[in-house]
């Protein structure tokens, strides 16, 4: 049984062990690239239309080349194969600026008047690992959680889209760090809020509250990522005569309201347990939440691009 699975987007199965990367790689000097997080399941990529989407989206906010999703569908699909159906595994899909060398040589080109032979070609990569031990807890025992300041405004969006709030992209130090500081802390996760005390979302994750048969998430121009659990979840839950919402939440309705949960891509669904200090219980429909999750993610393997 392998514990890591590496495909090129050529389709190439590749020694997980072996170099992938030059050392000038944008992705690795500056974080310039983005990527995807998938949960595989029986062998299938969750919800991959849904991500793939979503990376488009995210190359075009970085200028960056369109994705080839025919080919990252193949790759997709040969990885999942690899790593087999016998167990869950966490896949990413990354794509990189490509090589610092290349990129200096094409300006150097434009720069002289000259046509380069050399065009920068992106870093594109499928990985398969298997997933963390917390994620078995998170999911069983839920997550105690701090709220941090991200130190930005929710308007900061749309009013500065250079700052690529809304994208996911492999510049994730600031998040790491923020999971680190809740380690210290004595906290599994992190809830971000902004400068007005709204509600953002978790380092890597979606977070979504309920009142009695309402959901409420907070919406994409806030600044934050849209999640693809937290869609699926939002359209299982319609089906199932709930209200739902994406509306601006202030920290306080995170105390106010009958459960808080933190959606993922792996985890799927964490109920929050303790928020900065603070016991929160189980509510009744606990389980009917978790259950609308993990169906609207079987589902969403049947639906198409948004």
């Amino acid at each position: 049984m392998v514990d890591r699975v590496l495909v090129t987007l050529d389709g190439e199965v590749r020694d997980a062990d072996a170099p992938l990367l030059f050392a000038d790689d944008i992705g690795a000097l500056r974080g310039d690239g983005v990527f995807e997080t998938i949960l595989v399941r029986e062998g299938s990529a969750c919800a991959l239309e849904f991500h793939l989407a979503r990376l488009r989206r995210s190359a075009q906010a970085l200028d960056l080349p369109e994705p080839e999703l025919g080919r990252w569908r193949e790759a997709v699909e040969t990885a999942a194969k690899e790593w087999g159906a016998e167990r869950e595994g966490l896949m990413r899909l990354v794509l990189t600026r490509g090589r610092d060398a290349d990129l200096n040589s094409m300006k150097a080109s434009v720069t002289s008047g000259e046509l380069s032979e050399t065009v920068p070609v992106p870093t594109s990569f499928v990985l398969v690992v298997g997933v963390p031990e917390r994620v078995a807890k998170a999911r069983t025992e839920g997550v105690s959680v701090v709220t941090l300041a991200r130190g930005v405004s929710i308007d900061l969006a749309q009013a500065a889209p250079w700052q690529l709030l809304g994208a996911k992209t492999l510049s994730y130090a600031t998040n790491m760090a923020a999971l680190r500081f809740a380690a210290r802390m004595g906290a599994d996760d992190v809830i971000f809020t902004s400068t007005e005390n709204r509600v953002l979302e978790g380092p890597r994750s979606t977070v979504v509250i309920v009142r009695d048969k309402q959901l409420i998430t907070p919406p994409a121009k806030n600044g934050v990522l849209p999640g693809v659990t937290q869609r699926a979840f939002y359209a299982e839950a319609e089906r199932a005569g709930y209200d739902c919402r994406y509306e601006s939440l202030y920290t306080a309705d995170l105390l106010t309201c009958d459960s808080i949960w933190m959606l993922s891509s792996i985890t799927l669904a964490a109920r929050v347990n303790s928020l900065d200090g603070l016991r929160m219980s189980a509510p009744d429909n606990a389980q009917e939440i978790i259950g609308l999750v993990e169906r609207g993610i079987e589902r969403a393997g049947a639906i198409g691009d948004w």
